[in-house]
């Protein structure tokens, strides 16, 4: 069972439109980025060309290297060093997802059986090991120490929210603040360094750098927002993943947080019960989304991400009216209506 937040397919439909724009905008470019991307994860070792291969023709939008293509070229930039920087956030990011499905112990993901479900473990750490030192060969080539600087930083607090989330991960004297310094490490940073790369190799002051990671930042904060909602909903069906994965890990997450904290002692009795002691009966996970439905607890999430939208917005209005402008807030909308 889940739930979809009701709300106008015209929003479904205006932010898939968002999506498309900047799709459009990129594409010559993200194209270079997908030959880049096939012909660095190859290897003499067979089997970490075919793991890499499965993971990045799994069917994923590629956001955060289009993320810094648009970047690069809404400030300006005319070379090529962004295909190759692309191609280093894809890598990153695809690293952590080979090793988060090993810690979730994860079976599916965007309808297609996990690296972990058809290799092991085993082979998929250790992929994830391959595609992080490629992206770090990548960035040594090209050149710049800001941009080694600031993958390099992302990268280890990625590293450390992943950690965080470990600790936190079935307490539920989790506060909605330690929630928020997990997210920011372990989704927002990556999203933040896609975006102020593009600045630095198109040198631009650095308070156009910083309006770029500070729409980053916030970017990635909606989107972890939005996908810990979609947990609870039935949309997430459509994404290729069962309802309540979180629920059945014990992952504290925002909708957990706010129900919990608002919820009846015996209410949270529950949730001590099935978070914590992993105590799960059937009909439990139908329980949760009753009480956070009753507490309001997805539609605030929701709200969340919505002032977090807000701040980004207001991040790239530095930036001269242009196409690429209005493609990256436009993006801001798609995170958000994912729920929908």
């Amino acid at each position: 069972m889940g739930i979809v937040i009701n709300l106008e397919d015209e929003k479904k439909d205006k932010g898939k439109e968002a999506l498309e724009n900047l799709l459009e905008l990129v594409q010559d470019d993200l194209d270079k980025v997908n030959q880049k991307i096939l012909l660095k994860m190859q290897s003499p070792v067979a089997l970490i060309s075919q793991l890499a291969g499965h993971l990045i023709a799994s069917g994923g939008k590629r956001l955060r290297p289009m993320l810094t293509l648009a970047a690069s070229r809404l400030c300006g930039y005319e070379g090529d060093r962004h295909i190759q920087l692309a191609t280093c956030v894809e890598f990153i990011h695809s690293a952590t997802l080979l090793h988060d499905d090993v810690v979730d112990k994860s079976d599916l993901r965007r309808g297609e059986d996990t690296a972990n479900a058809i290799w092991g473990n085993k082979a998929s750490v250790l992929v994830g090991d391959f595609l992080f030192s490629r992206s770090f060969e990548l960035m040594v080539e090209d050149g710049s120490l800001e941009v080694l600087r600031i993958l390099s930083s992302a990268s280890s607090i990625i590293a450390e929210g992943e950690v965080m989330q470990l600790v936190t991960a079935n307490d539920t004297d989790t506060t909605e603040h330690a929630y928020m310094e997990v997210i920011c490490a372990k989704t927002a940073a990556l999203f933040a360094a896609a975006c102020e790369i593009g600045g630095v190799i198109a040198e631009r002051p650095k308070s156009e750098c910083q309006a770029l990671m500070s729409y980053g930042q916030n970017l990635g904060i909606i989107f972890q927002l939005i996908d810990d909602v979609l947990d609870y909903s039935a949309e997430q069906k459509t994404l290729g993943k069962s309802v309540g994965d979180d629920f059945q890990e014990g992952k504290i997450t925002l909708p957990i947080v706010l129900a919990f904290r608002r919820g009846t002692d015996e209410e949270r009795e529950f949730w001590k019960r099935t978070m914590e002691d992993l105590d799960q009966k059937d009909g439990d996970l139908e329980y949760a989304i009753e009480l956070m439905e009753k507490h309001n607890a997805l539609t605030d999430t929701i709200e969340r991400a919505r002032h977090y939208g807000k701040i980004a917005c207001d991040a790239l209005a530095i930036f001269p009216d242009t196409q690429h402008r209005k493609a990256l807030t436009g993006i801001i909308e798609f995170c958000i209506n994912r729920a929908y």
